[in-house]
């Protein structure tokens, strides 16, 4: 019988940001029209910060509002599972050195479309958890 303390691992940061180094593909939640929205983006890590492309539309006009945003990333596999999210503040790369140091990651978009946006989210807190999958306790 697998207990709730072991069943369930708090992530070090380091765990975590090697997570966020590993994957590309995240979900971005964000407050649009008071409402929340989760967004499917696709991101490097740069600089303790993580990166991803937009173009003009939702996404960009609602940080302009509001810049407080999470992301989330996960995985798993027959036996466990893992989640990572990122709280932070989102801002687009300014013209100039912020802008060319994103430009200069090697991200480009996953769907052929036109993002010339960089948007760079500055994490105030990341954390992580990993979790061994089994019965519930008491029911084996």
């Amino acid at each position: 019988m697998t207990d709730t303390l072991s069943a369930v691992t708090e992530l070090t940061a380091e765990a975590c940001w090697d997570l966020l180094r590993s994957n590309q593909f995240g979900r971005l939640a964000m407050t649009v029209g008071g409402e929340p929205e989760i967004f499917p983006i696709n991101y490097v890590v740069q600089d303790g910060t993580l990166v991803f492309r937009t173009a003009q539309g939702t996404k960009l006009a609602a940080l302009t509002v509001n810049d407080v945003v999470a992301l989330e990333i996960d995985g798993f596999d027959q036996t466990s599972g893992w989640s990572v999210v990122v709280k932070g503040q989102a801002h687009p790369a300014e013209w100039g050195a912020d802008y060319e140091d994103a430009a200069e990651s090697g991200l480009q978009p996953w769907v052929a479309t036109r993002k010339h946006v960089f948007v760079r989210i500055a994490p105030r807190y990341v954390t992580g958890r990993s979790f061994v999958f089994g019965p519930e306790p008491g029911l084996d």
